[in-house]
């Protein structure tokens, strides 16, 4: 198994870094670079710079208006998008959602919405996680019922990334009562300025309302909007968990922080710490080792290879990484990890302390990493999944 890129891929990677290095905002990658806050408007305008390039859509085949580009070609733009300091690509629209209707959805429906979504302007957010259901997804109770032409759906989703931005969203919802709960939900996509649809944000520890409860009362949703047959929504809900899993590992950021880390540490005299050094190094490595299980897998799709799906394994430890590296910035920053006013920052105060412009934001990052090893389905199911697929 060859690890190494070819010629080829080397120089798709230069092509990538000068166009990301010339139409990359500078006031987004400072943001990015520094751990300050990113409004709707810095995510928003770097998607449509890459759905102007035709790039937002990364994982697109050409048939449905993206790059064509394979799975190493992917792997590298997002390397480089990251080390310069692009924003993540808000990936419910383009990474999670469209893969479904491509390989689900009517041709009208990919007609209909495929095109906002390659172009940034329509932003969208989930609906699976309910108050009582969250890493046993099946067990969710929000009811859409047929009536005529429109399904009318009433219940509640929660812990809805960015809801209170989308223009719409893709929900699971029951639709039959009667049957084994995987067999009775099914897939709609949902316009959020529906009547009925109410969206509640939740603050977090960071202090950021980043995620929503959503209600549904009485919402008409019309059948046209449903993907797929009717009962059969687990099979594509499981279908996009893979995509959402292998999005959160994010080895690319991994290293991006890395690097910041290693700065900070400099920065408060800490890199002449032996113990703490060898902490940064013990993360670097498997950082390495994520990053190297990432390139088998790419690898073995290159050669046209069936490869096992490791998206759960890519889960755990992307987000364990994640939660590794905002732990040691806190040890680096000292007194100075304590939380902050964004409005005061935003405003350009960030305090008298040579540190602190370096160490204002990272409280807020530490506390927001803490769900990484919860969401896209916890951890610990996650390897009971594995478990079970090893062992039987």
């Amino acid at each position: 198994m060859d690890l190494n890129f070819t010629a080829d891929e080397l120089a798709f990677r230069d092509e990538v870094r000068r166009w990301v290095g010339t139409h990359l905002p500078a006031d987004i990658s400072h943001k990015v670079r520094n751990g300050l806050r990113l409004s709707k408007d810095d995510f928003q305008r770097w998607a449509r710079i890459l759905g102007k390039q035709g790039w937002l859509g990364s994982n697109w085949p050409k048939d449905f208006g993206g790059p064509g580009w394979n799975a190493v070609q992917k792997h590298l733009f997002e390397e480089e998008c990251a080390l310069a300091g692009a924003p993540r690509v808000v990936p419910f629209g383009p990474v999670m959602v469209a893969p479904v209707i491509m390989a689900f959805g009517s041709p009208e429906q990919q007609r209909r919405f495929l095109p906002g979504i390659a172009s940034g302007d329509v932003w969208w957010c989930q609906g699976y996680s309910e108050p009582q259901a969250g890493s046993d997804l099946a067990s969710l109770t929000t009811r859409a019922e047929r009536r005529g032409d429109v399904y009318v759906v009433n219940g509640q989703k929660t812990w809805t990334t960015l809801g209170q931005h989308a223009d719409w969203i893709f929900c699971l919802v029951r639709t039959n009562t009667d049957v084994r709960k995987q067999e009775g939900i099914s897939f709609l996509l949902i316009d959020m300025k529906s009547p009925g649809i109410t969206v509640r944000p939740i603050v977090l520890l960071d202090g950021e309302p980043e995620v929503n409860e959503v209600f549904f009362d009485d919402v008409e949703v019309p059948v046209t909007n449903l993907v797929g047959d009717e009962n059969k929504g687990w099979t594509y809900a499981k279908y996009l968990l893979a995509h959402e899993r292998t999005n959160i590992a994010d080895v690319n950021r991994a290293k991006r922080e890395l690097e910041r880390l290693k700065r900070l540490a400099r920065a408060e005299g800490l890199w002449d710490d032996t113990r703490f050094r060898d902490q940064i190094a013990l993360l670097e490595v498997d950082i390495v080792a994520l990053e190297m299980m990432v390139l088998r897998v790419l690898s073995a799709e290159r050669d046209g290879k069936q490869t096992l799906d490791v998206a759960g394994l890519l889960k755990i430890r992307g987000s364990e990484i994640q939660q590794r590296y905002t732990e040691l910035m806190m040890l680096a920053a000292g007194p100075f990890a304590l939380p902050f006013i964004y409005e005061a920052m935003e405003a350009g105060w960030q305090g008298d302390h040579v540190g602190a412009a370096h160490f204002a934001p990272i409280a807020a990052s530490y506390f927001n990493t803490r769900k990484t090893t919860i969401y896209g389905g916890s951890n610990e199911v996650q390897k009971n999944i594995i478990a079970q697929a090893v062992l039987g």
